[in-house]
């Protein structure tokens, strides 16, 4: 990239940085002592405020630069990510947000203890909560990695590292001195950000084409070196059974993990009833369902235009589709336009990667304050102490989730957060469903609902191609792959309902059928709910 490009882009992100700063030192300014003030934004925030925010925690890293790169690498395969990502929305919005909205007070966990043994469903549902989302995490640094390493011409691994470390750097800051307030308006900021850029991104590949949807898919498929094969089923995912199951196992965690995610559960406590939380699923879904479409007309606007070849040369993910298809877009490498329009992309992804962090930052110092740590200590004068826990939480794990992304660095984003997903989907949706419309669960169940789908996917991944005995796993230079799937949804999933199942039945504590009662009543009606 050229010097203007450079400068441009920076300049940009500087700006995008300042405005957040801004909003976090003003936030900083109210009181952010209370629990509730902290995790929850003082539960202040309207369906359409929280259906953007919703929307600018969910279109992550993994959307605006991973699924159009995988889309230009794998056609037809990388829409399949687009409509997981969204066939999960439905599942939040029929079965969690209003009852989880009722239920809890900040964290998943509340749900679950409601009704259970608090201290051991605590530690077990913060656990997995911390797990999931750092593996989040992971793949926002790596897309920041990515993104700066095309900015500044591919230096080598320095550039990669010192950006990894300064987008951790300042989610720490926006999580500890903002907490849930600022969070929310840079993830609302950032999502009309997204939406503005998607769309002029998208309309300037219509224009291309004239409008013809069918011409811009043949040309990406002349382009792409597959011919008509790049448009059909099959190219990633078809080669053999091996394959097939691995998309059933890809596709069951996208469906069923958007339910467990921390961060996302979390953002129904930041409004006051249960009816604004379900409202502001229905505005997320729409600004969302227009985002995922037009991040198809990317991708294979990126394949028609770019080409697989020059992206996967770029970056061998595909990560940086999107950057290179605004440079081709806006007239070229040495021009005016491509200049201007390469620095907006890359500081809206930018913009995208630092508003994510942070939200999943606060859910994850959220769950080891209010969870783990309070589980562990008495409970008189808790609040104050967990406020200040979540602080040095968020430090802790910014922490952890730089050293991970410097070390996954040349993995697809998209790819990183379908593992996620899957951790989510094992370990955390069946606990919460359990807790929610079973009336015979108890805490034995619990316990193992969340650690019979959390230790399973944990151990299948590190068995699988992803870690080890293939040319692109993290470490190619040995070989302990034991489990042939990258994705292991299809195993951990039932694991994690299986376990819960039969840890309640060959529990010796009756279930609690008046709690049960209890929280169903809560959770249809709102009475009581805080």
């Amino acid at each position: 990239m050229t010097g203007d490009h450079q400068t441009l882009a920076l300049l940009l992100f500087s700006v995008f940085v300042a405005i957040t700063l801004a909003i976090t030192t003003w936030v900083s300014r109210h009181r952010q002592g209370s629990a509730e003030e902290f995790y929850a934004g003082g539960r202040l925030f309207s369906p359409l405020e929280n259906g953007f925010a919703i929307a600018g925690d969910y279109a992550s890293a993994a959307s605006f630069l991973g699924v159009p790169g995988l889309i230009v690498l794998f056609g037809y395969d990388g829409v399949l990510y687009v409509v997981g990502f969204l066939v999960g929305w439905l599942v939040v919005l029929f079965l969690v947000a209003e009852l989880v909205r009722n239920c809890g007070r900040f964290t998943l966990a509340d749900v679950v203890a409601a009704r259970m043994s608090e201290r051991p469903v605590r530690i077990a549902a913060g656990t997995s909560s911390v797990t999931v989302s750092v593996l989040y995490l992971v793949a926002q640094m790596v897309g920041a990695g990515s993104l700066v390493a095309l900015l500044l011409g591919r230096t080598g691994g320095a550039a990669q590292a010192w950006t990894v470390i300064g987008v951790g750097a300042l989610m720490v800051i926006y999580v500890s001195l903002g907490g849930m307030r600022a969070t929310t308006w840079i993830q609302i900021v950032k999502a009309v950000v997204l939406l503005g850029g998607t769309v002029v991104l998208t309309a300037l590949v219509m224009v291309r084409f004239h409008g013809d949807i069918d011409r811009l898919l043949l040309t990406a498929a002349q382009h792409s070196g597959h011919g008509d094969a790049f448009l059909a089923p099959g190219l990633k995912y078809g080669g053999d059974w091996t394959a097939r199951l691995d998309f059933i196992s890809l596709g069951l965690a996208l469906v069923l993990g958007t339910g467990g995610l921390p961060h996302i559960l979390s953002r129904f406590y930041t409004v006051p009833t249960a009816r604004a939380a379900r409202r502001s699923a229905i505005w997320s879904i729409g600004l969302i369902g227009a985002f995922y479409l037009m991040t198809i007309v990317l991708g294979f606007g990126a394949a028609a235009i770019v080409g697989p070849e020059a992206v996967r040369g770029s970056n061998a993910a595909g990560n940086t589709a999107v950057p290179l298809l605004a440079l081709n877009l806006g007239g070229g490498a040495d021009s005016t336009g491509g200049t201007v329009l390469f620095a907006v992309v890359a500081a809206v992804a930018f913009a995208t990667i630092l508003a994510v962090v942070a939200g999943i930052t606060l859910a994850s110092s959220a769950s080891v304050a209010h969870d783990l740590y309070a589980s562990l200590r008495r409970r008189s004068g808790r609040q104050r102490g967990e406020v200040a826990v979540a602080r040095v939480a968020a430090v802790g794990i910014g922490v952890v989730a730089i050293g991970l992304g410097l070390l996954a660095r040349d993995l697809n984003v998209a790819f990183l957060v379908g593992l996620a997903f899957a951790v989510a989907a094992s370990a955390n949706l069946p606990v919460l469903l359990y807790s929610l419309f079973w009336r015979g669960f108890t805490t034995r169940g619990a316990v193992w609902a969340v650690y019979g789908g959390l230790i399973p996917a944990l151990v299948l991944v590190v068995l699988s191609p992803v870690v080890s005995g293939s040319p692109d796993s993290l470490f190619p230079g040995v070989d302990f792959q034991f489990f042939p799937l990258q994705n292991p949804g299809i195993v951990s999933v039932p694991l994690g309902f299986l376990a819960g199942w039969l840890g309640t039945v060959t529990s010796a504590e009756p279930p609690d059928e008046a709690k049960h009662a209890e929280t169903e009543v809560r959770s249809l009606t709102g009475a009581g709910a805080v």
